[in-house]
């Protein structure tokens, strides 16, 4: 009998693990993972606190993003045609900027880019946290009307999947 481990099968299991994880990640993945949004508060452009609690009830798209960010910025007219197509079915879209945006910096962004849309700071980093934690930015999320993660992709997020998907979370 051979007691040694099989290198060879745990070697093509981990590389199988990590490929799978890679794919969600470039595919985005959808996973009804709960968010705890309760307690969790940011600020908006003005600098007041907006407790993220306030996004349940509705279906939400939501990004990770930052101004200095050129994915990011490329993002805003996808961002925008989501707000356009769903803010009128209940939908919220918003873009969580991260903690390292100035909110001078974002306010100039949201004028530049006509940003129709809420734009909120995570200025403690607590959502980016309680969200993953995301790292990286653009992260893209939706969440259904319960707080739950009904899709996620770091990078450009798939039109045509979010836009099917927010569809059927606004015919539910």
């Amino acid at each position: 009998m051979n007691a040694e481990p099989n290198f060879s099968a745990q070697r093509r299991l981990l590389i199988g693990g990590a490929a799978l994880g890679l794919f969600s990640a470039l595919t985005g993945c959808s996973t009804e993972t709960p968010v705890n949004l309760s307690g969790l508060a940011v600020q908006n452009l003005d600098g007041k606190p907006v407790e993220l609690s306030s996004l349940l009830g509705k279906p939400t798209a939501i990004t990770f993003w930052a101004t200095t960010c050129p994915g990011c910025v490329e993002e805003i007219p996808h961002m925008i045609a989501l707000y356009d197509k769903f803010s009128a079915k209940g939908v919220n879209v918003v873009g969580m900027a991260m903690s390292y945006d100035s909110l001078n910096q974002l306010k100039a962004m949201v004028s530049e880019k006509k940003i129709p849309y809420t734009v909120l700071q995570d200025k403690t980093g607590a959502a980016a946290a309680a969200f993953g934690p995301v790292r990286l930015t653009p992260t893209f999320f939706v969440l259904d009307a319960k707080g739950n993660i009904r899709y996620q992709k770091i990078g450009p997020f798939d039109k045509t999947r979010v836009d099917q998907l927010l569809t059927a979370l606004t015919s539910s």
